[in-house]
């Protein structure tokens, strides 16, 4: 009879990777002596033991055990510990503001503990009784550091401003984290975006996508050709082991892309990065939206008259199409109460709004009033191809003057079917509020979008079948919802309203989308 009980227990759970504590041996013992199983403690949560045993790696519900053993936690004082490593931009400046915030509404006192150069630390305590509750750590490393820590168990939570490469999936997988593409394993903390950035004296006003690839690949070497100076140009990056040079080559060059020019000054932060730019004439560099500091942004401009900025509205959307999402990476495991309270009140409303005070775009989703796009509409009629007619610009009015649309969008990653990082973290976003029932009696249509590559007919129908996968999609993350609450409809305008000129890949990129709009 032990023997099956302890097989269910190992069949129901097992977890995958844990953070270690100093193995010891230890025996946990049910209730009623019925089950017995003994083995190195890996850690504890405050609620569930993680031992290593001859039955495989298995967690226990503390409350129907007892622990013996020297290695036994102490269950009337445990402290929640939890362990961030990576970017210094999330580590040193947005997650501080948020457990001061967090601090607050729990009715916590909080204390910052300067550990080293490269790493500080949270203690939380009860306000009534001063008793230690938790202690959140961060080492503040670079995007590479924070996945190395979280592959070899020397921290929690990978802090990234990047996606996990495939080589970073594979060893994740054999390391036991799981799956990192899976629901819930990454999370997109906050958004912020790469801008073009020269000093504030440079006369050039915008540059393309395609010149800015040029540029990074070493092409492109005189501004002359830029419509400025005839100079060279010194070409600043971040340095390549952080998330942030990493994401400028990715997205310009693709992930396997490099820099073939060696005229590249690397910078370590943004600090640095700054205040080199911001003072010579001749600099342009990519940077981030939050580290611009006094540099000036370029429009990212196209041949068709199109020009975007980095706005806050234009990031929340996608329609700024060098986004850069704050990631946090968790392995499939699960965390004590405190982080996981800590975990969800990341996605509260308040938290966007200390998001968005720590210079960084939160993803509260907003509504956009008809009257406020009137250069989207203007582009629309302006840039309308032969295939589309006034009657189904008229039609696309008459259907999306009524409502308002909302800064959650959805895109593609290339060439795939998969949703992009940030359209993934919008599934899990609209579907908590389709939850809470914040849509409940309201309208909502999932409206698909498309470059204009092709006759205007399939275009149309192939955004339409985007707008069904987006719905789809998020009517599957709301489990818990009552759709029939909501009046939920898809349709689609095809390249009846680009959002950038449809001569570069980035350009039909951008145009690809599905938007929602609500009434």
């Amino acid at each position: 009879m032990t023997m099956v009980r302890v097989a269910i227990f190992a069949a129901l759970f097992v977890f995958a990777r844990v953070l270690p504590l100093a193995a010891q041996d230890v025996t946990l013992r049910s209730h009623d002596g019925d089950v017995e199983i003994s083995g190195n403690l890996l850690g504890f949560d405050g609620e569930f033991y993680r031992l290593d045993t001859i039955y495989g790696e298995l967690t226990v519900d503390g409350s129907g055990v007892a622990c013996e053993g020297p290695g036994c936690p102490n269950l009337e004082n445990y402290v929640a510990r939890l362990v961030f490593s990576g970017a210094p931009t999330i580590g040193k400046v947005l997650m501080p503001a948020l457990i001061e915030a967090f601090a607050i509404r729990g009715d916590y006192d909080v204390i910052r503990h300067e550990n080293s150069d490269t790493e500080i630390s949270y203690a939380l305590s009860t306000r009534n009784t001063g008793d230690l509750i938790g202690e959140f750590t961060f080492r503040l490393t670079n995007t590479d550091e924070g996945f190395a820590d979280l592959l070899a168990n020397e921290a929690d939570i990978a802090m990234t401003l990047r996606e996990a490469r495939s080589d970073e999936l594979s060893h994740a997988k054999a390391a036991g984290l799981g799956d990192l593409t899976r629901p819930g394993r990454a999370r997109v903390l906050a958004l912020d975006a790469l801008i073009p950035v020269v000093a504030a004296s440079n006369p050039v006003q915008g540059i393309t996508m395609a010149q800015l690839a040029q540029v990074l690949d070493g092409r492109l070497v005189n501004w002359n050709a830029l419509g400025g100076p005839d100079a060279p140009i010194d070409l600043h990056l971040w340095d390549e082991r952080t998330g942030i040079g990493q994401a400028s080559v990715d997205q310009l060059l693709g992930p396997k892309g490099l820099p073939s020019t060696s005229r590249i000054r690397r910078h370590a932060n943004g600090a640095e990065f700054e205040e080199v730019v911001a003072r010579d004439p001749f600099a342009l560099g990519l940077t981030t939206r939050s580290e611009q500091g006094d540099t000036w942004e370029l429009a990212l401009t196209g041949a068709c008259g199109f020009a975007l900025k980095a706005t806050r509205r234009a990031v929340k959307t996608e329609d700024y199409p060098l986004t850069a999402p704050l990631f946090l990476y968790l392995p499939a495991r699960r965390f004590p109460k405190l982080a996981r309270e800590f975990l969800a009140y990341l996605r509260d409303p308040s938290a966007q709004l200390v998001i968005r005070r720590a210079g960084f775009v939160d993803q509260a989703p907003e509504e956009i009033e008809i009257n406020a796009q009137g250069d989207r509409f203007a582009n629309a009629i302006a840039q309308a191809g032969t295939e589309v007619g006034l009657q189904e610009l008229q039609r696309m009015v008459q259907v999306l003057s009524p409502l308002k649309r909302l800064t959650t969008t959805f895109r593609f990653e290339p060439g795939s079917a998969r949703l992009d990082a940030q359209s993934r973290s919008n599934v899990e976003q609209l579907a908590r509020s389709l939850e809470l029932g914040l849509y409940d009696a309201r309208r909502l249509v999932f409206v698909g979008f498309s470059d204009g590559d092709g006759a205007a007919g399939p275009n149309r129908d192939i955004a339409l079948r985007r707008a069904e996968t987006v719905q789809r999609a998020v009517a599957r993350a709301a489990e818990t919802a009552n759709l029939d609450r909501i009046a939920v409809e898809v349709d689609a305008f095809g390249e009846a309203m680009p959002m950038a000129c449809d001569d570069t890949a980035w350009g039909r990129q951008v145009n690809r989308r599905v938007e929602v709009w609500v009434r």
